[in-house]
């Protein structure tokens, strides 16, 4: 056996990558708790192909799931893979592209046959005719090794092959020194009703990492130190898991049952998959048989004392929006986690965008305007989605929170808090029955949450316009004109619960970038990197989207230049523009992907004059 070299490592980017049935997004995520028990920080984002079952081993049904680990901080996960792991030809053909020029490909040799190779349009094979010099290449027949190590296992020639992510995942393990026990624990709980399963999925895992020692093929080992994360309790989330657990937070917080209506939309429906794992927490999950009935149960819901949630994404919005302004009418607290995809329409399932915040802000009729958040990370999610309650209640009145794909699926570490460092979530339902009206109104301008059957405050409300006070039905034109400033007025006021705005660099100067939503981090890495080089350059980022933070007029003034990139078409830019009469710098990208961090360091040098 060759000497092996152990090279300490800061930071690495791995894209797993196979046909949709080869099980990446289960290697990824084994991958990323392996990483997070190793104490790396670390951020990851799957990319599920669009098409429900594409044809085995061609280009439309590629999966990935890309995980950056590091021993500092991980803002995004990454832009370009150090390595990719291919099983079959097709995952080598979209994914090549992304390379860095030097990476590492881990390839399944054994899936480079003619059929394989046809599927991925390949004239020749790419492991032969030098199309792939400059990589760092190794041919690993991982579906020929998988069967030789699972002879005599008594299961299915079938599950034997699909055996063979664990097996490259083994590989993985030792390459990087990541600790294999929390796989082998996931197994048997996985599979402990299915005992060969157990032991052929346990065996490929070992084999790949005893093949690892055992060949000369890998003379390279690589080592991170942990990350200094801050003590405490820690769990790796996605941004929908983060969402359900922050809902289940603001549940305990305020002593309300939580009820989720929701209709199962994609990539929105973990958060209702999760929560309904919490019913030993009384939270009520109800599946509709639409987006419409979905949001009409929440305002049931919220009618009779729970704290109502609905989830959805784009085209499911759009859907319950008429609801929305009922619950705008209504008054009731409601939160809507609408988690963006690509569109128009069906649009881009499976994909990442920021194309809904226009809609969440105007796509009602009438003026209906409803508190909008924007969450930043996954880990946001879960503190956004508090404060989407918290707000919904104390104001009574629907909140919108946009996330997206990227946030919804993509994992980082989550530092769990004690109950004492969250918000105060105070819940006062009217009781009293002298001098109640169901529109009275307090120094928030919220009406009174008066619970139905408590004796002497029957009331009724709906979707005609309401006298103020009284909440009698009054179709006056002064009336109307009152209340709908009124309501405009509360949403308003929402804005003292704004934190103030945090400018990162000069808090004056030429250049300042302006984000939202699931650009943080891409543009967070991109200004580290222009403040390493010394140069001048400065970053604040939107949460609250309306009403908008209240000192942002007062930030924006200091700076000669803004840029705003978003993934859509200049959304935030137009508000920006029509709020505060100046002029910005777009810098769009709408491909299903989020935007790299490369990319806006590279146009931030652009506007600064400087050579990459």
């Amino acid at each position: 056996m060759a000497d092996i070299q152990l090279v300490k490592v800061e930071d690495v980017t791995v894209r797993f990558a196979g046909d949709s049935g080869d099980g990446m997004q289960l290697t990824g995520l084994q991958f990323s708790t392996s990483s997070a028990i190793a104490g790396n920080d670390l951020n990851t984002l799957p990319d599920y192909p669009a098409e429900i079952r594409a044809p085995a081993g061609s280009l439309h049904g590629v999966s990935g799931f890309q995980i950056r680990f590091s021993s500092g901080e991980s803002p995004t996960h990454g832009d370009n893979p150090d390595v990719l792991v291919a099983m079959n030809p097709a995952a080598l053909k979209v994914n090549l592209k992304d390379l860095k020029r030097d990476a590492t490909i881990l390839v399944n040799e054994s899936s480079f046959d003619n059929k394989n190779l046809s599927l991925a349009k390949y004239e020749t094979n790419p492991l032969d005719d030098g199309s792939l010099k400059g990589y760092n290449v190794l041919r690993v027949p991982m579906t020929k090794a998988v069967m030789n190590a699972l002879e005599g296992v008594n299961i299915s020639l079938k599950d034997k092959e699909r055996c063979k992510n664990f097996f490259a995942l083994g590989i993985m393990f030792w390459m990087y020194s990541r600790p294999i026990e929390p796989t082998i624990d996931w197994i048997e709980n996985k599979f402990r009703n299915k005992p060969e399963l157990m032991t052929a999925n346990k065996k490929a895992l070992m084999a790949g990492y005893h093949y690892s020692e055992m060949t000369e093929l890998f003379t390279t080992r690589f080592y991170l130190e942990p990350y200094k994360l801050p003590a405490g309790n820690y769990k790796n989330v996605t941004g929908n898991e983060a969402v359900a657990l922050g809902m289940v937070a603001a549940s305990w917080k305020s002593n309300l049952p939580l009820f989720l209506g929701s209709y199962p939309i994609t990539p929105a429906s973990e958060i209702l998959h999760e929560l309904s794992s919490f019913k030993h927490f009384g939270v009520k999950t109800f599946q509709a048989e639409d987006e419409i009935a979905s949001i009409a149960a929440c305002i049931g819901a919220a009618f009779a004392g729970n704290l109502a949630l609905t989830t959805t994404s784009g085209p499911g919005l759009a859907l319950k929006m008429e609801a929305v302004g009922l619950g705008v009418m209504t008054e009731l607290p409601i939160v809507i986690v609408d988690v963006q995809r690509g569109g128009p329409s069906t649009g881009l399932p499976t994909k990442t965008e920021q194309g809904d915040l226009l809609q969440a802000l105007y796509g009602r009729n009438g003026e209906a305007p409803v508190c909008v958040l924007a969450a930043a990370t996954p880990v946001d999610c879960f503190y956004m989605a508090y404060e989407a309650s918290r707000i919904a209640v104390k104001y009574m009145t629907p909140v919108i929170l946009l996330t997206n794909g990227y946030l919804a699926q993509g994992s980082e570490p989550f530092r769990i808090p004690s109950e004492d460092e969250l918000p105060d979530f105070k819940v006062e339902f009217r009781t009293e029955e002298e001098g109640f009206f169901p529109y009275l109104r307090d120094e928030n301008l919220a009406r009174p949450w008066a619970i139905p059957g408590t004796p002497g405050l029957e009331h009724r409300i709906g979707g005609l316009e309401k006298a103020n006070i009284t909440g009698n039905v009054n179709y006056s034109p002064e009336n109307h004109e009152f209340m709908v400033k009124l309501r405009d007025q509360k949403i308003k006021n929402i804005a003292k619960e704004a934190p103030k705005l945090e400018v990162r660099g000069e808090q004056k100067g030429d250049l300042l970038v302006l984000g939202w939503g699931s650009t943080y981090g891409a543009i967070t890495e991109a200004v580290n990197r222009i403040m390493a080089r010394g140069l001048k350059i400065s970053q604040v980022h939107l949460r609250y989207i309306n009403p908008i933070h209240p000192d942002l007029g007062d930030i924006l003034k200091k700076f000669k230049r803004v840029l705003i990139p978003e993934i859509n078409l200049g959304q935030m830019a137009t508000v920006i523009r029509s709020k505060y009469l100046i002029d910005v710098v777009q810098f769009n990208r709408i491909q299903g992907l989020p935007i790299k961090a490369s990319e806006i360091e590279e146009k931030i040098l652009n506007m600064l004059g400087v050579k990459k």
